[in-house]
């Protein structure tokens, strides 16, 4: 075999593997990062990315950091504690209140008829006499009728009683 014919086997099977390995990395222009000059400058672009990332601080809050799993647990746990505030294992879900206030429509009542007994403020309302009655001795309150005309005019009858 003459020396060309070694150097073009040699030169063919050079090409062969590196055709193999450009397989295996892959085209340049396929890869995502804004640098694809190289392997290399795309490895040292996404570990720059890495570096700038949001960390972990379970001490800082803030727009580039975040609390970790173990953190967010915790503050969660704590959050459902103040909102239940102690209430019984019975009723430390909405589920649980939903169906305790479905199951007791006999108390539902009795509270909403009592609601409906007490004197409004916000809106007017019927009372028979006893119920007004009731209301005006419990704050300290006179009748209207108690009271007379409230635009009676006292400087004309002090007048009138002058002359």
């Amino acid at each position: 075999m003459s020396l060309q014919t070694q150097l073009n086997s040699l030169v063919l099977r050079v090409a062969e593997e590196f055709n193999s390995v450009k397989g295996r990395t892959g085209v340049l222009t396929a890869l995502t990062t804004t640098d694809k000059s190289s392997l290399v400058a795309a490895i040292n672009e996404l570990k720059a990315a890495i570096l700038t990332a949001v960390a972990i601080d379970d001490l800082l809050v803030s727009a580039t950091t975040t609390y970790s799993s173990n953190k967010i647990v915790t503050l969660l746990d704590a959050l459902k504690a103040e909102l239940l505030g102690g209430a019984d294992p019975a009723f430390d879900t909405l589920l649980e209140l939903q169906q305790a206030l479905q199951n007791d429509q006999t108390g539902i009542a009795a509270l909403t008829a009592a609601i409906d007994k007490r004197v409004r403020f916000d809106a007017a309302q019927t009372l028979t006499v006893a119920e007004q009655a009731q209301a005006r001795g419990n704050i300290g309150a006179v009748a209207a009728v108690d009271i007379g005309d409230v635009n009676t005019d006292f400087v004309a009858i002090f007048n009138g009683a002058l002359a």
